[in-house]
């Protein structure tokens, strides 16, 4: 009986720590779904072959506007796994890391409201295997995202002048 009360703890403890190794879990909601927008485009490209995960991110920026609305800048590496692609279950252990291919560098940036992706400003998305990304192009996504203004109106409430 002990026997196989170890067995289970040890089972146990085996899932838990392959699931804490899956960084995309860690993420908050409102950057995975930049993570699934780039996952989803991905997908859809004719020219992809293989399934991709989140490896980790390089860079986050979030701005919190007030009334649940967000605005969110992300880069990360997705990396190809063994499984096809389209696979639903993309869990570490059903789909590991293959290390024969070049990662995926991903820039997202795009504005939330109760945790939703908002259509305007259309958000910005940008994946290329890593080998290829220039410097020109890593300068062209930080302008793009620069350049989405991103105006709640707090700035304009502030300068309204009271008459005297």
């Amino acid at each position: 009986m002990s026997a196989g009360l170890l067995l289970l703890v040890c089972a146990g403890a085996v899932l838990y720590s392959a699931d804490a190794q899956d960084p995309y879990t860690e993420l908050p909601d409102y950057y995975k779904k930049g993570v699934d927008l780039a996952l989803e485009q991905l997908n859809s490209h004719v020219g992809v072959h293989h399934h991709f995960r989140f490896l980790r991110s390089l860079q986050k920026s979030d701005i919190e506007s007030g009334f649940g609305t967000r605005y969110l800048f992300h880069h990360f590496y997705l990396k190809p796994t063994r499984c096809a692609k389209g696979t639903a279950d993309s869990s570490p252990q059903r789909c590991p890391f293959r290390n024969d291919r070049p990662l995926m560098d991903c820039t997202v940036c795009y504005k939330t409201a109760a945790d939703l992706i908002e259509a305007s400003p259309k958000p910005y998305l940008d994946c290329i295997q890593k080998p290829r990304l220039t410097e020109a192009m890593k300068t062209t996504r930080i302008q793009h995202c620069e350049k989405m203004t991103y105006n709640s109106g707090a700035p304009t409430l502030l300068a309204v002048r009271l008459p005297s």
